[in-house]
């Protein structure tokens, strides 16, 4: 056989002796028991000492919680990722009544927690020999819920289900809770109903009474004197108009220019005349009329009437399974189907010899003289009030359909809204301009509610468009009988309104304005303290 050539031969590969390993080896050995001998019972001295802390320190300063979590090759976000994926399984495994998986989820979501927790308290990222068994630990869960067809689809599904599910519960709850704030709301307390009891037995048995309130007629033309300034409130609520005349009279600069002109119904006429004869405000004047008296008032003249005493209309308004299913408990409040609730359409009926009122709702209170609103340039407009379009308050097409042709043609929708509660009126502007034909108009336009639903204030803001001055809004201060109100503007307003269900008067009412309300309430009066009001 040919020797290959020289430079076609395989390179010999060289070996070290074994006595050369043996020497390396010793010497490994020598060095490694020196090392550790050296430094046995050593004692760092403190610079030694201060230079590895200032060193750790540094390190840990250096390390970032947010870039670690966002950084793709970290064990903190691998853990992170994996941990919200299984409380996702877990939600699955729960509603697919899997226990054991859940509380295996449960318990490895728990123990890479704690990893976490670690990490982050010592400032230091996760190691490998750390985060390996967490990670492996919980991929095989994870593959394990993805093998029982717990997918991303089948999960997303699912949880699209729960989430409906629990809008349904929670709008369900709502309902609920507007509804049992709509009862308590409408209920009369016991208190109040016992001051009104007490208030009409006072008057049918006490000939005092009634023999001052005739003495006081004497000043009957004082009720149509224009020079004075004239209020008006329409209520039921004995102790509401009570706060609402004696805020009034005590923040009057001139009390007894000062006319109040109340109507309530048959049932507390009695009681307010007892009230308001057996207590002086300051020289107030107070006259007290009763809606049944007024014979003008009837189904042939106002539509609304005829609508209210309509009985699909009561059972819209009563009954909690007539009518629209769909439409809000607070669309279909019983406070509406009240007479006395409308009769500020008809200010001018009800006070013929007067020329500017200054309308008032019983759920309010004064803290400042309004005599100036009598002297208010109303610049050819009938209605003077406070506009609500900012903040959270809203503009026509809030409170109008305007999917219907009558509506979408006749008004602008994003009109400023306005307030009722506290309002100026020139009613000799509202004569000359048929005011009331207009409202008669829309009402019945309206008579398959089919414009809007709610109240007065919508046919309030048909009626009075392009009528409206606007005021300065510290002159009416609304919401604190739902929201909160800025303390500032409760300081500065003339009138704070409680509108909302939240009454002063009523346990449901906020407690942190309450003390605005109480004030102006004659605790100390023997009937009030007899039936318990607080």
């Amino acid at each position: 056989m040919r020797r290959r050539g020289p430079e076609f031969r395989r390179q010999v590969r060289r070996r070290f002796p074994n006595a050369c390993w043996l020497t390396f080896g010793i010497f490994v050995i020598v060095m490694f028991f020196v090392f550790f001998t050296g430094d046995k019972g050593e004692t760092l001295s403190q610079p030694d000492v201060v230079q590895r802390y200032t060193r750790r320190e540094k390190v840990a300063g250096d390390f970032n919680t947010t870039e670690e979590m966002i950084s793709p090759g970290s064990f903190v976000r691998q853990l992170s990722d994996q941990v919200s994926l299984a409380k996702a399984f877990l939600v699955m495994a729960k509603a697919n009544n899997d226990l054991q998986l859940a509380w295996e989820l449960s318990a490895q979501i728990h123990e890479s927690q704690i990893l976490l927790s670690k990490s982050a308290l010592r400032r230091t990222p996760l190691t490998t020999s750390e985060s390996d068994n967490a990670i492996r630990d919980m991929a095989i869960l994870l593959h394990q819920a993805q093998q029982l067809r717990y997918d991303s689809a089948t999960m997303i599904m699912k949880l699209k289900a729960t989430i409906q599910g629990l809008d349904e519960q929670v709008n369900s709850l709502k309902e609920k809770s507007s509804k049992y704030g709509q009862i308590a709301a409408e209920e009369v307390p016991k208190s109040l109903f016992c001051l009104g009891v007490s208030l009409t037995s006072e008057w049918f048995g006490n000939a005092n009474l009634q023999r001052r309130l005739q003495e006081n007629r004497q000043n009957a033309a004082k009720l149509e004197d224009s020079s004075l300034y004239h209020f008006c409130v329409f209520s039921d609520n004995v102790l509401a108009v009570s706060v609402v005349v004696n805020s009034t009279a005590l923040n009057s600069k001139h009390p007894e220019k000062v006319i109040f002109h109340i109507v309530t119904d048959e049932v507390n006429h009695a009681a307010m005349r007892a009230w308001f004869t057996m207590n002086n405000f300051k020289g107030v004047t107070v006259d007290i009329q009763k809606i049944e008296d007024f014979n003008w008032l009837n189904a042939s003249y106002a539509p609304v009437l005829k609508q209210l005493q309509d009985s699909e209309t009561q059972s819209y308004y009563f009954s909690s399974s007539g009518g629209d299913k769909a439409t809000p408990i607070k669309y279909r409040n019983p406070k509406y189907l009240s007479m006395l609730n409308h009769l500020r359409f008809y200010i001018p009926d009800v006070f013929p010899a007067l020329k500017k009122v200054v309308f008032l709702d019983d759920d309010v209170v004064v803290q400042r003289d309004l005599s100036d609103l009598f002297t208010l340039d109303l610049k050819g407009n009938v209605n003077g009030a406070v506009e609500t379009c900012m903040e959270t308050f809203h503009r026509y097409h809030k409170y109008l359909n305007y999917s219907h042709p009558l509506i979408r043609e006749h008004f602008d929708p994003d009109a400023c809204g306005w307030a009722f509660g506290m309002n100026v009126f020139d009613l000799v502007e509202w004569r000359r301009r048929n005011v009331t034909g207009i409202y008669h108009y829309w009402q019945e336009k309206n008579i398959d509610r089919t414009l809007w639903k709610l109240g007065t204030l919508p046919p309030g803001l048909l009626t009075f468009y392009g009528l409206t001055e606007p005021l300065d809004p510290s002159w009416h201060v609304l919401g604190l009988g739902y929201t909160n109100v800025d303390q500032q503007l409760i300081e500065k307003g003339a009138v704070l309104h409680f509108n909302g269900n939240s009454k002063p008067w009523l346990k449901i009412g906020q407690e942190k304005y309450k003390s605005l309300w109480d004030r102006y309430v004659h605790y100390g009066h023997p009937l009030v303290q007899r039936c318990n009001v607080h």
